[in-house]
């Protein structure tokens, strides 16, 4: 019992040493991560996450345009910064509980789409396809990119193919 010392915060192999060097609370970090707890579903979890986001999305696009760009945008830094500290908390790459990526994912499928409950449920749909299916280059954004960045990078990708196919068929599809 006398032979080893105990572990110090400071130790690297200390749950604390990461838990303490986040710049934000812990307790905000894993929350923010899965989404109010929504990543904790025991089915879908990522679809769970998304969720999530359409309350973001309906404030979120009450703002003039540039602000909610603006707005977006940093709540896509903090996405990152909180998959990257999340990956750090959970132990794995790309926790399956960590869903800030789909919600910061989904409000850029939305952005700059009116808010209708058809829009809305066009971008969640069209955004969870692309997200699992993963076309290029969201694949390779996730398996090649370091922590939060290709966490939430791939889901950058897919937001970008659910706006596109939600812009087309507002314009020529007369949704």
């Amino acid at each position: 019992m006398g032979d080893f010392p105990p572990e110090s915060p400071e130790s690297p192999e200390s749950p604390e040493s990461n838990e303490s060097r986040c710049l934000l609370n812990v307790k905000f970090i894993k929350l923010a991560a899965t989404g109010f707890g929504s990543g904790y579903a025991p089915l879908a979890p990522g679809t769970a996450g998304t969720l999530v986001g359409i309350p973001l999305y309906w404030a979120f696009s009450a703002f003039a345009w540039p602000l909610w760009l603006l707005t977006i945008a940093a709540f896509t830094c903090l996405a990152w910064y909180v998959a990257d500290e999340g990956e750090r908390l959970f132990g794995r790459k790309d926790a399956q509980c960590i869903v800030i990526d789909e919600i910061a994912g989904l409000q850029w499928t939305l952005f700059l789409v009116e808010p209708t409950v058809l829009h809305v449920g066009l971008g969640f749909v069209f955004f969870r396809l692309f997200d699992i299916w993963k076309p290029f280059p969201a694949r390779l954004f996730q398996e090649r990119l370091p922590g939060g960045l290709g966490v939430v990078a791939d889901d950058l990708a897919a937001a970008l193919y659910g706006n596109l196919l939600l812009q087309l068929l507002m314009r020529y599809g007369g949704v």
